[in-house]
């Protein structure tokens, strides 16, 4: 019998490095929707009140990327000073240039030394289909992800008023000969206003999120919840820490 476990990590929309990754991602299909052979490569690091967008883009498009931007932040629940980062008020700082005619003759029929067409950049990707889920996705990275819509859905709809929008999960599989059997860890971190206690904060997750996303087959043998396993986490989002796309592609690339 092969017994072992498995980790999969998962991040909330308010994370900085996944905040980062919207605004990239929005700012691709705003040049999509104008041109659709345009050709996007967009950076985006946020820290404090500060958003920078950069990278190479060649388009017959021209998206109002500002308003693109403060959309995405507005729309993530950074819309209060209060909070460090405000979709309306940060500083916006671009510096997108044209394609490198050097990248772009590898990228271009019939230029280059090579005629035929190519890509400008290459990259590796880990992951696999399964039947564990309805998503053909591995059991840990399929809850872990569901446990952060989770806690967004709470934010959202006011069932819990004071969580904020920072946040991340992590869920531990044990398998049993290929098959996953129970769950050994779930580890949730998120941010929260003042005025709650560490107290109540835990039994609402383990409740309203925990208890409603993993099936209770799987908590049969006690599993080990760590809720904000640090303490406090108030100061959170890109007050907490700096963002940077591409720095969690595994949590959407497995």
């Amino acid at each position: 019998m092969k017994d072992y476990i498995f980790t999969s990590e998962s991040v909330s929309e308010g994370h900085p490095d996944k905040v980062c990754d919207q605004i990239s991602d929005a700012v691709l299909d705003a040049y999509l929707k104008e041109d659709p052979e345009s050709r996007v490569a967009c950076e985006t690091l946020v820290k404090n009140n500060l958003v920078v967008i950069a990278g190479e883009i060649t388009s017959k498009g021209s998206p109002d990327l500002e308003s693109v931007v403060r959309k995405v932040i507005n729309d993530i629940g950074y819309n209060d000073d209060a909070l460090g980062f405000n979709g309306s008020t940060c500083k916006f700082e671009n510096h997108i240039t044209k394609q490198s005619p050097d990248i772009a003759q590898g990228v271009n029929e019939g230029e280059g030394e090579d005629l035929n067409q190519g890509a400008g950049d290459q990259g590796l990707m880990f992951g696999y289909a399964c039947e564990e889920t309805p998503e053909l996705m591995p059991l840990p990275i399929q809850l872990a992800h569901r446990l952060t819509e989770k806690l967004t859905e709470l934010r959202k709809n006011g069932t819990l008023k004071y969580l904020r929008p920072d946040g991340k999960s992590q869920v531990t599989v044990r398998y049993i000969d290929g098959e996953p059997k129970s769950i050994e860890t779930v580890v949730i971190s998120t941010q929260h206003s003042e005025d709650v206690s560490q107290e109540r904060l835990h039994q609402d997750i383990i409740d309203n999120v925990i208890k409603d996303v993993i099936p209770s087959k799987y908590l049969n043998d006690s599993p080990n919840f760590h809720i904000n396993p640090t303490g406090l986490f108030v100061i959170g989002g890109p007050q907490g820490d700096c963002g940077l796309t591409g720095r969690k592609i595994i949590v959407d690339t497995y």
